[in-house]
């Protein structure tokens, strides 16, 4: 294939080392089903007729995020951990081209599970909600693109992990970093400077994509809507995937 590799060539190979792994079906089936086991205990537990019931149908998403998000990290850094990166590498010496196969394919299958995720979590939430609270519809306006938007945040925030990987190289420091950079150190900054928040990755999954009536405001915070949280999204994805792609292609395998 050396000489001769298309984009083609690279994915193929890249989804073959994706669905060799089983840790990576362990991983996204525990994703789902965590999606929905939150949605039923938070349905089971709702009260409030009026809230946003799909938002709330959708909390489980911050667990399935963060195991997105350490599964693109992980997709990044195995083959540097076990040296295999070389032979890829022999095969398809274009490195900014492995780089856009392997987040192409990793991020298909994550936005899959995504999807399937907030569906399953959508549906299961509705349904334990207790008798005479109505649940919501995805006809009704603002569902569908919630939940859909849900599901695309667990794509975007595994490339942004598939990103750090690639950075970083290190399994556990680009783990901290995701881990770090998305959850602790976002709430830390929120907390400090409020004029932040909106712009952390997940406040925009939780309070731009999954809501139902677009622009919410906590106090005198007021989000993204749901389209302009998704655009900067997939813009920390893709700046992290550059960096990465510029690193691979500048630094010894």
């Amino acid at each position: 294939m050396t000489g001769h590799y298309r984009f083609a060539h690279a994915a193929r190979m890249e989804w073959i080392k994706l669905r060799s792994l089983r840790s990576t079906w362990w991983t996204l089936a525990v994703t789902v089903a965590a999606a929905a086991a939150i949605a039923v205990a938070v349905g089971v537990n709702t009260e409030d007729a009026t809230a946003d019931l799909t938002n709330n149908a959708l909390a489980g998403i911050s667990v399935g995020l963060l195991l997105t998000g350490i599964l693109g990290v992980l997709t990044a850094t195995s083959e540097h951990s076990s040296g295999t990166i070389r032979s890829t590498l022999a095969a398809i010496p274009n490195r900014p081209l492995v780089l856009a196969a392997k987040a192409a394919v990793f991020g298909a299958v994550a936005l899959v599970a995504g999807e399937a995720a907030s569906f399953v979590a959508f549906f299961a939430g509705r349904a334990a909600l207790p008798a005479g609270v109505a649940g919501p519809a995805l006809g009704q306006p603002g569902v569908l693109r919630a939940v859909a938007l849900g599901g695309a945040g667990y794509c975007l925030i595994g490339l942004l992990g598939l990103g750090l990987g690639a950075v970083v190289r290190h399994t556990p420091v680009a783990v901290g970093l995701l881990v770090g950079g998305v959850y602790v150190v976002a709430q830390l900054g929120a907390a400090l400077a409020p004029v932040l928040m909106p712009y952390l990755p997940i406040a925009i999954v939780a309070n731009s994509l999954t809501v139902v009536q677009a622009g919410m405001a906590i106090g005198d915070v007021r989000f993204l809507s749901p389209w302009a949280g998704l655009g900067a999204l997939a813009a920390y994805a893709a700046l992290a995937l550059a960096a990465g792609a510029w690193l691979l292609a500048e630094r010894d395998a």
